[in-house]
């Protein structure tokens, strides 16, 4: 029997004039202890339709036509508390942005507390002890410190297991995933896969896991279905729809991700396969193999660009009123590194780990507590105000989050024009404007986005404005902090082989920093691997993938998922 069922369901945004169609004739149904898998890019329809069932679509969307049948019972036909009632008891979701679904201003375990006392009707300590009990099954460490932090105090993979906590609290008969383990580690991510498993099973939950990744999808879905455009255009069992492939866009999906048996020299696109003008990835591998050996031997001969020596951070934890620290963490400890001229280097380790503050450490973005950065033979741990500065037009960062990197009040071609008057290059604002126009076609983008604002772009194209805004002063040296960890698995091929065309371009050397192993080999000359601030292993790109020496590092490349 189906649990809930989805009858042509067609969704508008937009004025009356111009509308635009989000989601076209969309079926498709989930029985009870069914876990189902819904697929494909930003903007193909797929949070729409998750949204639609949950009733929380915005104001100038409009439900054209269709039904939306849990239990037997048409959902848009129902009042506001029936709704409500359903929410978080009966059907409850699990968000894709973290951030913007919890309150900043209130503790993580308070709202979690809070959801569980109002449909459980228990009392504070008993909900506080389910909090922290739950905050242990999503495998949060410290569950006692993450329940009395707020949100901005902790990781972004932590507070999307604050999300899913707060999900399946009241144990739901449907639990929608909208994109739930995006933003996580492989290994927390293939621990969640399992708790939803089990959850699923003990439960007999059904589940509507929404990704734009078939292969994490693989790991959990009996049934899926391909979103392109607004439509489905592929349907069936998972085993089927991964094996066998019908629509070119599904093809696409499953390509564009880096093979986990190959290195090729660029990865192919979706775009590619709807025009089936595909790319042999064999021939590519073989040829980018050949490079790369002959790469090897010239790169380390070098003197390094940049090198760290015993660097460390340590962040307070616990302060005691008219006493001592007693308690903090060392989230960078004792690091030490060299960056090579032209080389990538991949640094690798779960959320938590220390990755994002040595790479802010580095460029001093957090100041270390000790330490040494030498860059062109320099201290700039040691540099003053104007030595940093001169010293920040050489090197640079891409941060995770693109939106919240660039003012939204600001046009983009401002945004990447504004660092060249902060550095005083070239002589008029003419030059610059043109320096900027060459920057977007870089990156693949238009002249005529120059006057428009950061919220007029996708989040791949806000990532290519970020990283055109970090080549604004021709820097030898970038960090690239998660730059494609949130981006769609077509969008982040594009980016990745943008990325690696730059660096052929104008020799750049990048610390290329990601929880995802795959990814970060794929694109580094040397891999890094990081745990509780400390680097527990580092050698050459394959030979770490394939013949790991640590416990921790075959357990990254174990989660990574293999798909069917």
């Amino acid at each position: 029997m189906a649990l809930l069922n989805i009858e042509n369901l067609t969704i508008d945004f937009g004025s009356t004039s111009e509308r635009v169609r989000a989601v076209d004739q969309v079926s498709f149904q989930i029985d009870k202890g069914q876990s189902f898998g819904l697929v494909g890019e930003s903007g193909s329809g797929k949070s729409v339709t998750a949204l639609a069932i949950m009733q929380l679509l915005q104001k100038q969307a409009k439900i054209v036509s269709g039904k939306i049948l849990f239990n037997d019972k048409n959902i848009l036909e129902s009042g506001f508390e029936e709704i409500r009632k359903l929410r978080g008891n009966n059907i409850s979701m699990i968000f894709q942005e973290p951030m913007s679904s919890l309150n900043p201003v209130m503790r993580c375990g308070k709202q979690l507390a809070e959801i569980i006392c109002l449909h459980q009707g228990i009392s504070k300590k008993e909900a506080k002890n389910q909090a922290i009990e739950l905050f242990k099954q999503v495998k949060l460490p410290r569950p006692e410190y993450i329940y009395r932090s707020y949100p901005h105090q902790i990781s972004g993979g932590q507070k999307q297991r604050v999300m899913i906590a707060m999900a399946i609290a009241n144990k739901p008969d449907l639990l929608i995933a909208d994109e739930p383990t995006t933003a996580l580690d492989v290994t927390v991510q293939k621990e969640i896969i399992q708790l939803l498993k089990e959850l699923k099973d003990s439960f007999n939950m059904s589940l509507l896991f929404i990704s734009h990744d078939l292969g994490v999808v693989s790991e959990i879905a009996d049934d899926v279905a391909v979103m392109y455009k607004g439509r489905l255009v592929e349907q069936g069992k998972m085993k089927l729809i991964f094996t066998n492939p019908q629509h070119p866009y599904t093809k696409g999906l499953l390509a564009c991700r880096p093979p986990v048996d190959e290195r090729p020299g660029r990865l192919p696109t979706i775009d590619e396969f709807i025009q089936e003008n595909t790319v042999d990835i064999r021939k590519t591998a073989q040829i980018n193999k050949t490079a790369r050996l002959r790469r090897h031997k010239i790169l380390y001969e070098k003197e390094p660009l940049i090198s760290v020596q015993n660097l460390e951070k340590k962040f307070v934890l616990k302060k005691p009123l008219f006493r001592k620290v007693s308690e903090y963490v060392r989230a960078v400890d004792q690091v030490s590194l060299d960056v090579f001229p032209g080389e990538t280097l991949g640094l690798v380790g779960e959320s938590g780990c220390g990755k994002t503050t040595l790479g802010r450490s580095i460029l001093r973005l957090i100041e270390p507590d000790s330490g040494k950065i030498l860059f062109e033979e320099k201290n700039i741990l040691k540099a003053n105000y104007s030595a940093m500065k001169r010293a920040r037009k050489k090197i640079n960062i891409v941060f995770q989050d693109p939106y919240s990197s660039l003012n939204p009040r600001m046009s983009i071609g401002y945004a990447i024009m504004e660092p060249m008057q902060v550095h005083r290059l070239y002589k008029s604002k003419k030059e610059r404007k043109q320096k900027v126009f060459e920057l977007l076609e870089k990156v693949g983008l238009k002249n005529e986005h120059f006057h428009r604002y950061p919220h007029e772009f996708s989040g791949g194209q806000r990532q290519r404005i970020v990283i055109a805004r970090a080549l604004a002063l021709n820097p030898q040296f970038i960090i690239c902090d998660e730059a494609v960890s949130a981006l769609d698995v077509s969008v982040q091929a594009k980016v990745l082989n943008l990325l690696n065309d730059l660096k052929k371009e104008f020799g750049f050397s990048y610390i290329f920093i990601s929880h995802d192993l795959s990814v970060v080999r794929y694109m580094s000359d040397r891999i890094m691997v990081m745990k509780d601030g400390k680097i527990i292993e580092s050698g050459e790109a394959d030979k770490i993938y394939y013949n790991p020496q640590t416990e921790y590092t075959k357990q990254l490349i174990q989660s990574i998922p293999s798909g069917i």
